[in-house]
């Protein structure tokens, strides 16, 4: 393993720690950045950055507390996304990272609260533009600039490269960076929440976290200059930024881009870069395993030396959260990992956890800050985790609560950009709230966290508390199952019922009695709680995901069982005392409705 580089930088700005790379001897010409046919070098990526930086600075003008130097992205991965982040940092603006997949109202909501004067845009995206421009608040047409990249045409007074090089110069050119004041405390980039309602909440990220999280990822993760990265996942989310680039960059490593996820050129893509390590979050791990297994007909002999043992592969690590554990051993075992490092963070990044070599099977590292603890509702701490024999926890409702930080500080966390409600809601009375459920398990006086899901996640059935993630990750594990979710239902009694939507794999049919019996199992010999049994089952093509590759499962909870909204539904469940599911007919479900009527809680089935 080659060793450590050190860069001399005055101080912890991004722009100081990329003149100090564009400096060095071993990485001044060494490649950053690989896009398709495209390379960066970490001068080239220093050129970019600063003509970037002279170019905004003109576009934008005046600034001050009126007009603010606000920049926002609707791009996917391209190399230009990471030269308008490097132009800020150099010129002391804010990048907002707008999610892709945000429309409409949304959209032009996003953009307003961002108070952005400069809009790169993907020309995938520019038709969404368009249709929300009369709505935009800050951004003049001259500014809403298009980065190409679907071969359309283009104006030149809105194409964004033409524009960068007729007003600043080519990118040959090596520029004196721009008379800026920028110190660690100058807040480079604005990365918004999902927003599962209302707008989503922007988190601020200042130059001093930027590099933080760079230096401590690299370290966990033991990465040098001669590793590379591999970028699929949307670098305007932390994940990528945080796990993914500024790792790589601190190092002085490379990073291959794809503009989006895709499991079928996954392993291309690593083979082509010479990826050894890679960043994910959501699902990716359980589809890059089913395209492989699709690729070589999940032959064992075959996947082995087309993938374990081809010379092409350089995979060392993949880091992230999501994964579940069996993908996370079958992972390995395909792709000859030294180390796979579930995580626990946010953007907010006030709790992180990271998981290392030899870690409980399942948790996502230790807990090494003695403020964070699990609370439950009416604040008290939880209790460790109690395990069984067969792996089951026994003391849930005990142990299960909402992971917090109790200190008179939030760590990297800053706040939200222009959301004062949002802020006094996630740090109160001396108690940072992450919004996620957890547990700690003790082992050999170590503390160990395991992530249980949201706490808006939560199904409560016959007085009960439970993670729909955990039972979600359970019945994934179905052979015939390639995907499941769980979630809550209305239920004519009391609480909720719980169900849950099913991706079969390729070729497998769902079986009624197979399933039900499946769970039985489950039950009583393994690790179900007998409250978690889905009452209610739907199966589909598809999956509805977020940008960040997670499920909307809101959408599938929003409608739940409703026949009138959901009438090509496939859906099954069975009532106490069955013991197979059967399907859910349009006669079953109008006596749900009557059974509903007659309880007065009919409004729950239509909400």
């Amino acid at each position: 393993m080659a060793e450590p580089l050190m860069f001399d930088a005055p101080n912890f700005t991004v722009s100081a720690h990329i003149e100090a790379r564009a400096r060095h001897p071993v990485t001044r010409n060494k490649v950053l950045l690989m896009h398709r046919n495209r390379r960066w070098t970490y001068l080239d990526f220093r050129n970019e950055s600063v003509r970037t930086a002279h170019f905004l600075l003109k576009r934008l003008g005046k600034i001050d507390s009126d007009h603010p130097g606000h920049v926002a992205m609707l791009l996917e991965n391209h190399m230009e996304l990471l030269s308008l982040y490097g132009g800020c940092a150099y010129a002391g603006l804010t990048l907002f990272g707008v999610n892709t997949g945000l429309r409409g109202e949304v959209l032009a909501g996003v953009l307003n609260h961002a108070r952005a004067r400069v809009l790169v845009v993907d020309e995938k995206f520019l038709p969404e533009v368009t249709r929300i421009q009369a709505q935009l608040r800050y951004l003049g047409e001259e500014n809403i600039l298009v980065l190409r990249t679907q071969g359309g045409e283009i104006p030149a007074a809105r194409d964004y490269v033409t524009c960068l090089d007729r007003e600043v110069g080519p990118p040959s050119e090596q520029l004196a960076p721009p008379d800026v004041s920028v110190t660690p405390d100058t807040t480079l980039m604005v990365i918004y929440t999902s927003g599962t309602t209302g707008l989503p909440k922007g988190i601020l990220n200042n130059h001093m976290k930027l590099c933080a999280v760079g230096f401590g990822v690299s370290s966990n993760m033991g990465l040098t200059h001669e590793d590379v990265g591999y970028g699929c996942m949307p670098l305007f989310h932390s994940n990528s930024m945080f796990v993914g680039f500024m790792p790589a960059f601190w190092v002085g490593g490379s990073m291959g881009l794809r503009e989006r996820f895709s499991a079928s050129q996954f392993l291309d893509d690593i083979f082509t870069y010479g990826s050894t390590f890679w960043n994910y979050v959501g699902e990716p791990v359980h589809y890059v395993l089913a395209a492989i297994e699709k690729r070589f007909g999940g032959d064992e002999e075959v996947i082995a030396r087309e993938v374990t043992h081809n010379p092409r592969n350089k995979l060392r690590y993949a880091v992230g959260n999501g994964a579940a554990p069996p993908d996370i051993d079958k992972f390995m075992k395909w792709f000859g990992l030294e180390d796979m490092f579930e995580l626990y963070g946010s953007t907010e990044a006030a709790i992180s956890t990271f998981r290392r070599k030899g870690d409980p099977r399942g948790c996502v590292g230790e807990i090494t800050d003695p403020t964070v603890k699990i609370l439950a509702p009416d604040g008290t701490e939880c209790e460790p985790a109690q395990i069984g024999p067969d792996g089951k926890l026994l003391n849930y409702d005990r142990a299960v609560g909402e992971i917090c930080r109790v200190a008179p500080d939030t760590a990297l966390f800053q706040g939200y950009y222009d959301n004062p409600q949002a802020n006094q809601e996630k740090y109160r009375n001396g108690v940072y709230h992450s919004g996620d459920l957890g547990h700690v398990l003790i082992v050999n006086g170590r503390r160990y966290l395991y992530f249980d899901g949201r706490t808006d996640d939560w199904i409560r059935k016959d007085g009960e508390n439970f993670s729909a993630a955990q039972v979600g990750r359970l019945l994934s594990e179905h052979p015939d199952v390639q995907l499941a979710v769980a979630y809550g239902v209305p239920c004519a009694v009391s609480d909720e019922l719980v169900m849950a939507a099913l991706k079969m794999r390729d070729g497998a049919e769902f079986d009624p009695k197979g399933f039900f019996d499946w769970c039985e199992e489950q039950v009583t010999h393994g690790s179900m709680d007998r409250k978690w049994f889905p009452d209610f089952v739907r199966i589909v093509e598809d999956f509805e995901y977020t940008q960040t590759q997670k499920v909307l499962v809101r959408n599938y909870k929003k409608v739940h069982f409703d026949l009138n909204r959901i009438p090509d539904a496939r859906i099954y469940w069975r009532r106490r005392g069955d013991s197979t599911f059967r399907p859910f007919t349009r006669q079953d479900y109008e006596e749900l409705r009557r059974e509903f009527a007659a309880r007065e809680k009919l409004e729950l089935l239509d909400r």
